[in-house]
């Protein structure tokens, strides 16, 4: 997809024309060299010379529309090599171009100028901040990216911001949005907090999300909100009216799965409950037996009952059924993932607890961190299989080696597979990724600095955390680094159970259940507000659920993503992982099409619910 903002600039380009910011040549063939004469006359060239041809064959490339190449040839240029005037013309271009390509690490760069040039002129430092806030939200800084737009539309800055603010602000965290209401106490500011708020909590319910616009509309008459809302609010008067009211679920009362199925289901029924008691317009819950029926008498049931959508079902061949087919009868959240390389029916979400998810960012995160080189140690089964693939997969992707891979046996000897990790060539690997559960995860760092590798970083799924806080136990851990979901480590995650999603359905399930059961309590709580929420989802595929497994986005074939926090452990318990990425990442192809199921574990039976048998393997576990 182009990034739809050369409408918004071409004003402003004009202007740089008319200042004569814009070159020599204002159009190819009027009037001096083509672009490809002047990177052949820099190419004869050195220092200044040869960076002011390759600046002024950018431009060119830029207003011809080719802003790849202009982007490639801008990013090439060493801008220590121009002077001030062309210093902020290299800006400029390649912040345009880099815009216009999605590469906002290089309109970073650019943009970096603002703090560098003091002689900025007033029109071309607004329009410097307008692009480095949309860079912002392309590399993952949505709360900075909201920031800064909103500042300049608080100084009248000569853009519609209304779109471009909503879109990172849109995606920040309950914790992030009170944090930038309480460091911007204007009311422009503090306008758009309250619209996020109340956008976010409304749930499915656009009907209840109209009426407390009009309420907000009366506390900010004078606000940009009121006067033209962004794009993605307007759009869903288009689905007012269309809220789902009932929910059929498809879970097994009996067989391999029925004691996951009872641990979804009373996340299902407690969150309804919670969010009916607390005055929420709630869908009913219909639970249909799947254990003994094919999906399509399902499915003729839930019709039947006025089900207007489908939690379910559970079971990883039920679910691969339906992603061959071109649509499901109804709007359906599947609580599994099949086993095609692509969900191909319309309508069809899936949704679980993936390992896959969890590998993918690992691999991201230490790409971020400046690792380039994996040890890898996964156990000897078709789950580590999985897991290493994906890793692999988004890690060489990423531009990162593979340097060593141990697949280890779970009941072997640690010591063994940490020297068959290192005998490689310990200096060939700058991080490692562990797949392991606590048992095993304990284990390793010990070993690893036995054999002298002791400051090896290591990145860990959530398998090596049991889910409650064991000083004594986990003190190995030190030091290691993990994702696991918001509910499992409230303090790392959010800063305390209170500032939890969903607290007060968290509080009635945490004092019941196991950590193990709680993670599917959780993922039965989040099933629960993805389903009521699918006409939006499916009106705005870019919407965001803060829930008690993670930050949940569909992908562009239905499959919900999870994005979890990280922590870090320290004396024994999990800490906030309060440092920031070390480096910028380079520009990635998308992930690969590769999730599967996520429930199961390293040979736990089918029915184990000791929380690590969430990663289904094909025995069943699914």
């Amino acid at each position: 997809m182009r990034y739809a903002l050369r409408r918004l600039l071409l004003p402003l380009m004009a202007t740089l024309i008319l200042a004569g910011c814009a070159g020599q040549s204002m159009m190819q063939g009027v009037s001096g060299p083509s672009a490809q004469e002047l990177l052949e006359q820099a190419n004869s060239q050195s220092g200044p010379q040869a960076a002011a041809s390759r600046l002024e064959a950018a431009d060119i490339l830029a207003r011809q529309g080719d802003t790849a190449q202009a982007l490639q040839i801008a990013g090439q240029i060493d801008s220590t090599q121009l002077d001030d005037a062309q210093r902020t013309r290299w800006a400029l271009v390649l912040s345009d171009s880099a815009l216009a390509e999605e590469d906002g690490w290089s309109a970073i760069r650019a943009t970096d100028i603002l703090d560098t040039q003091a002689n900025l002129s007033t029109d071309d430092r607004q329009t410097l901040r307008y692009r480095r806030g949309l860079a912002l939200e392309m590399i993952g800084e949505p709360e900075a990216s909201a920031r800064l737009l909103i500042d300049l539309q608080r100084e009248n800055a000569p853009y519609e911001l209304n779109d471009d603010i909503w879109k990172p602000l849109s995606s920040l965290s309950p914790t992030a949005l009170d944090a930038l209401a309480a460091t911007n106490g204007d009311p422009i500011t503090q306008g758009w907090v309250d619209l996020a708020r109340l956008y976010r909590t409304s749930g499915g319910d656009i009907s209840n999300l109209f009426d407390r616009l009009d309420q907000w509309r009366s506390r900010y008459p004078d606000h940009p909100a009121n006067r033209r809302l962004p794009q993605d609010l307007s759009a869903l008067r288009q689905i007012e009216g269309n809220e789902i009211s009932q929910i059929a679920v498809f879970l097994p009362n009996s067989g391999p799965l029925a004691n996951i199925a009872s641990a979804i289901r009373q996340g299902l029924e407690t969150r309804a409950s919670d969010a009916q008691n607390q005055g929420e317009r709630t869908p009913r819950l219909t639970f249909v037996d799947s254990s003994q029926q094919n999906i399509d008498a399902l499915y003729a049931q839930a019709t039947m009952s006025g089900a207007q959508a489908v939690i379910g079902p559970l079971d990883k061949d039920k679910v691969s059924e339906l992603e061959t087919r071109s649509s499901v009868p109804l709007p359906t959240l599947a609580l599994n993932y099949g086993e095609h390389p692509r969900d191909q029916a319309t309508n069809l979400f899936q949704y679980g607890l993936s390992a896959e998810d969890e590998a993918r960012q690992v691999a991201h995160r230490a790409h971020l961190d400046g690792r380039r080189r994996a040890g890898i140690m996964i156990p000897d089964n078709e789950w580590g299989s999985r897991v290493l693939a994906a890793f692999r997969n988004n890690w060489e992707g990423e531009g990162g080696t593979v340097a060593s891979v141990v697949s280890y046996d779970p009941s072997g000897s640690v010591a063994t597979a940490v020297r068959k990790l290192l005998n490689s060539d310990p200096s060939s690997m700058d991080m490692l990724f562990l797949l392991a559960l606590p048992s095993y995860a304990r284990q390793v760092p010990p070993t690893l600095d036995f054999y002298y590798a002791g400051d090896l970083p290591v990145y860990a799924t959530s398998h090596l955390y049991e889910g409650i806080p064991q000083p004594r136990a986990d003190h190995d851990l030190d030091g290691v680094q993990f994702v696991d979901i918001p509910w499992m480590i409230p303090d790392a995650a959010v800063g305390g159970t209170d500032a939890l999603p969903f607290v007060s359905t968290y509080q009635q399930l945490a004092g019941e259940n196991d950590p193990g059961l709680l993670k599917l309590n959780a993922m039965g709580v989040d099933a629960y507000e993805l389903a009521r929420r699918l006409p939006l989802i499916q009106a705005l595929p870019n919407t965001q659920i803060f829930g008690a497994t993670g930050t949940l986005q569909a992908r562009d074939d239905g499959r919900i993503q999870r994005t979890l926090p990280w922590a870090v452990f320290q004396s024994g318990t999990p800490q906030p992982l309060l440092t920031a990425p070390a480096s910028a990442p380079t520009r990635s192809p998308s992930t690969s099409n590769d999730s599967e199921s996520s429930q199961g574990s390293q040979g736990a039976s089918n029915a184990d619910l000791n929380g690590f048998a969430l990663d289904a393997e094909d025995d069943g576990t699914q």
